[in-house]
């Protein structure tokens, strides 16, 4: 994906959540703030973006977002729990009305059977929405990352259209 197409992307979820008048905040593990980072890309992002977590230990995710023992104890870090639990307590320590958050196997090492390298949990939650998507990407770390940090954005734009 050329980042000319991210950039555009990131520019329409900018102007939506500023027509709405909404704040984002990130949660990030395997991304490791690139979403944060595309989003203060663009000029003006403080009037949209109100705050980053990167969250990449399993404490963290616990310390800084609430993300309950049990859950990563039975369900794992890459998980769909996990990253619903993220998109939510980055709403809940923030001032922020819309989240995205992600968690995933970028490689090169770290994959197993029932989580091959690749896979990426990503959720999005604005107010009692909260969705989420499973992603199996090819590629090296750089490129999982990547396509992550898109479907992260994409999928931003399609929460806000859909609560117009």
């Amino acid at each position: 994906m050329p980042s000319h197409q991210c950039r555009q992307l990131v520019e329409q979820v900018a102007n939506k959540l500023l027509q709405a008048q909404l704040k984002l905040v990130t949660a990030e593990s395997c991304t490791g703030g690139w979403i944060a980072c595309e989003a203060t890309a663009i000029p003006g992002s403080s009037a949209w973006f109100e705050r980053g977590f990167v969250t990449y230990s399993n404490q963290s995710k616990q310390e800084m977002l609430g993300v309950s023992t049990v859950t990563l104890e039975q369900h794992g870090a890459v998980s769909e729990l996990t990253v619903r639990e993220m998109a939510q307590g980055a709403l809940a320590h923030s001032q922020a009305d819309v989240s995205v958050a992600v968690s995933g196997v970028a490689g090169p090492t770290g994959g197993s059977v029932d989580k091959p390298l690749g896979t990426v949990w990503l959720a999005w939650a604005y107010g009692e929405t909260i969705q989420a998507s499973k992603y199996c990407f090819k590629g090296d770390r750089e490129q999982v990352r990547e396509q992550a940090v898109y479907a992260a954005f994409k999928g931003l734009l399609e929460l806000v259209n859909s609560h117009e």
